[in-house]
Order: C-alpha cells, then structure tokens, then sequence
C-alpha cells in the first residue's frame, strides 16, 4: 500500500492525505451548492437540475425513517451527508494523486525504512478509506441519536435500558457505530488496494480494461455506500426518537 504524509501534533498522528480528502469534499459540496442555489430559475440549468435530483432523492431517505414533516427537518442533514460521502468515496478513484518519493522525508513521517516497502507516496484518498474517518462519523451519528433520544425522553431512554433486555441494549449501542463504520471503510478501502495493486504490483494487462472495469464498479459501491451509510444514519436517529425505541 502507498506511503501517506504524517505530522504529529501534541501527540497525536495526522495523515495528511486524509485532511486534504476531507477539506476538498467538504469544498466540492459547499461548491456544488453555492453554484446551484444561486441565482435560482424557474428553467433550471443542469447543475441546477443535478442538486434538485439529490435533494429529492434526500429527501426520500429521510422520509424513509421520519414523517414528513420531521423529514423535512433532517433534509439538509440527509443531502449533507450523502453528497458528502459520495464525493469523498470517489477521491481515491477518481483523483488519487500521488508521487514518486526516493528520499526520507522525516517531517512528513516517511523514512528510510518505509521507503524500502514502498517510493509512492499517496497525497490525496478518499478519506472514507480510513477506519479513522469512518469511525468519527458513526460515533458522531450515535451520540447525536442518543442526545435525541434523551431530548424526547429521559425516562423512556433509561427505562429502555432497564428492561429485563437491557444488556443486550447496551451491546447494540455499541455494535451499532462499529457496523455502521466498518461497513462503510471496508468497501471503500478495499477498492483503493487493489486500484494500487493493479497499478504498482500487477501486470501491465491489468492497467487496461480490467483497472476500467474495476474503477466503474468502485463508483458503483462507492455511491451504493454513501446510500447506506445515510439511510441507516436516519434510521439509527428515528429509533432513539420514536416513543417505544
């Protein structure tokens, strides 16, 4: 796998490669919805017309899990984090941007003896390929569907854990941002190693065709996981606030 850049702050490890994902499909999708949202018209243009399609496919999702008027009230969630995720599960795909490097780079985290597995230094993934980012997510979804849940009922929350199954609450609270997380880094993960592996390690009849084939099935999941990550982000968040979750 392709060395990434590394800064360590107050004792923490930062992969660059990863911030850089992040920043720029956060960017992509204030971009896209600035540009669409501006100077609105009853005759849409086609960026226009694409945002509309995404919002209404948002707000399908959401009101998978909520009425419609509460659907209406996690929309911008919904759109935001779907686009969000679609984007930044096509980076390592669509733009992985890497480089050649033959001399440690100390600063950055590559010495010599990462340089003897690997000279390619990735600057720019999905940052959805890494467990990090996908778990942040998961665990900010569940405590913010465990926050409504408390703001809907304190004591139906807790009596939900004092009933005679309240062990196995307990574990499905856990279970439940582990899954979600996993689930969404292990396809997107997956995909980008063998991407390198085809490039870097495999025969030069793999860079045609078969790399094609592969990358248009890598979308594919990637916005089949995008899909899936929001749906069950929702329904995680309808359970806590339904009155008999």
């Amino acid at each position: 796998m392709e060395l990434t850049p590394k800064v360590t702050f107050l004792g923490l490890t930062f992969d660059l490669a990863v911030i850089f994902g992040s920043l720029l499909s956060a960017a992509i999708v204030l971009i896209v919805t600035i540009l669409a949202t501006r100077g609105r018209k009853m005759r849409p243009g086609k960026l226009q017309n694409l945002v509309e399609m995404v919002i209404d496919f948002s707000r399908g999702i959401a009101r998978m899990s909520y009425d419609d008027r509460t659907a209406e009230k996690y929309l911008g969630f919904t759109f935001s984090l779907f686009l969000f995720i679609l984007i930044a599960n096509q980076l390592g795909v669509i733009m992985m941007v890497s480089a050649e490097a033959h001399h440690a780079i100390p600063s950055l985290g590559i010495t010599e003896e990462l340089l003897k597995q690997s000279h390619e230094i990735s600057w720019l993934k999905s940052p959805t390929a890494d467990l990090n980012v996908t778990i942040s997510m998961a665990v900010a979804v569940a405590l913010f569907a465990n926050y409504m849940g408390l703001r809907k009922s304190v004591k139906g929350y807790f009596k939900h854990f004092l009933s005679p199954l309240g062990v196995l609450h307990v574990i499905e609270e856990f279970s439940k941002p582990a899954t979600h997380a996993m689930r969404l880094w292990a396809n997107i993960f997956a995909g980008e190693v063998l991407i390198v592996i085809m490039l870097t390690k495999g025969p030069i009849y793999l860079t045609g065709l078969p790399m094609l084939a592969w990358m248009g099935f890598s979308v594919f999941v990637g916005a089949i996981q995008a899909y899936i990550f929001t749906v069950l982000a929702n329904v995680y968040i309808a359970q806590k606030m339904s009155s008999d979750h």
